[in-house]
């Protein structure tokens, strides 16, 4: 393994629940020895990847990595009409808003609009997902072909709660659906009492494709609410597709087909 394949991994042993880590957590994270662990952290320390607290044997991502971020939101045309679309139907709706990214298998918040609604939901940037047990993954894995998504999955589907897609047929027939409505509804799989709806996009020139999705306590949506929303993401994808070139977005294609009463 190279350097830069070990730093990789350090940056990803960080996360939403673990903001800071010590030598031996990263260890125990890694199984890599401690010796080694210990140089290559100073080594990333050193470079401006990881910054110590205080005086504290603690690391956490250093202020490099926050500038990159803020480059990567800013230069991605993508990202940033997909934030467009996504903060104008929380505008509208007051439920909180994210657009996310596929990242192996799980699916990740890369920008958060903060709904204005005194009971609202959310999950902070940069937890990941299953892809397969959230809405937004599910439209990300619909961009795939059949045996792709097979492919990725050649064991059991991770089961983060009952409502999640317990074989590979029951996912294919899911993804299915998003195909043919252009979005994914998820029920309270990933988080309890949480429902989405998501729709996703791509840019074909780049490889790039992002879920927009709109996050709500399921106690409180109404269905008008409901399909209003979906209308918003529908819109807003076929959008953005229409000026990246996007023929793989199934919001697109759903266009081009009858709506049902199961669609609606």
């Amino acid at each position: 393994m190279s350097i830069l394949d070990a730093a990789a991994e350090v940056l990803r042993c960080f996360g939403p629940e673990r903001l800071e880590l010590t030598v031996t957590d990263v260890v125990a994270l890694r199984g890599a020895p401690k010796s080694s662990t210990s140089r290559l952290l100073r080594a990333m320390r050193d470079a401006g990847l990881l910054e110590t607290v205080g005086d504290s044997k603690r690391y956490r991502p250093g202020i490099l990595l926050f500038e990159l971020g803020q480059s990567y939101r800013a230069g991605s045309t993508l990202v940033a009409r997909a934030h467009d679309v996504v903060s104008a139907i929380v505008d509208r709706v007051g439920h909180t808003g994210y657009v996310s990214v596929r990242d192996g298998l799980d699916v990740m918040g890369l920008t958060y609009v903060a709904g204005r609604n005194v009971l609202r939901v959310g999950t902070p940037v940069g937890r990941r997902l299953p892809l397969t047990a959230s809405a937004t993954g599910r439209t990300l894995l619909a961009r795939l072909e059949d045996h792709e998504v097979r492919a990725l999955f050649p064991g059991a589907l991770p089961q983060p709660s009952p409502r999640a897609p317990r074989t590979l047929d029951e996912l294919a027939s899911r993804l299915d659906d998003v195909r043919r409505t252009g979005f994914a509804e998820s029920d309270g799989e990933a988080n309890p009492g949480v429902g989405a709806l998501a729709s996703a996009v791509g840019d074909p020139e780049t490889g790039e494709a992002v879920s927009l999705c709109i996050t709500y306590p399921q106690s409180m949506v109404t269905p008008a609410e409901r399909r209003l929303i979906i209308d918003g993401l529908l819109d807003g994808a076929r959008g953005i597709a229409a000026i990246m070139g996007d023929a793989r977005c199934a919001a697109v294609q759903a266009a081009s087909r009858p709506r049902t009463q199961q669609d609606a």
